[in-house]
């Protein structure tokens, strides 16, 4: 009996608030979510758009690399979103072109930085 007693008391009256005020919730669950947005979603979004446009201007003699790290060379550009990739010569691989990374192909082919040595 002292447990439930001791609970009773220590309750905050019926009809009394609980200390803040009614618009700090709310206010608080936007700014969470404004945040969620700008960090998370934005940031994922963008660089799906520029994932889909780098796969819609894919052309022959393209060097790319796949996700799994295949290198190769654009041989053919299909119509059923395919590409026939030149691995060697005379060597060809049909994939598809979701599996081309756009990251991995752009350090590729970014030019090499030589060091000035004196």
């Amino acid at each position: 009996m002292t447990l439930l007693n001791t609970v009773l008391l220590l309750a905050p009256p019926a009809g009394a608030q609980g200390g803040g005020s009614t618009w700090t919730t709310p206010v608080f669950m936007g700014g969470i979510i404004l945040v969620f947005w700008l960090f998370m979603i934005r940031p994922q979004a963008k660089k799906a758009k520029e994932q889909k446009k780098y796969i819609d201007n894919l052309a022959k003699g393209d060097k790319i690399v796949t996700h799994a790290g295949i290198h190769g060379t654009i041989n053919k550009v299909n119509e059923d979103n395919t590409v026939q990739l030149e691995t060697s010569p005379g060597s060809y691989i049909k994939l598809e072109k979701s599996a081309i990374s756009q990251e991995m192909s752009a350090a590729l082919n970014k030019p090499a930085v030589v060091a000035d040595k004196k």
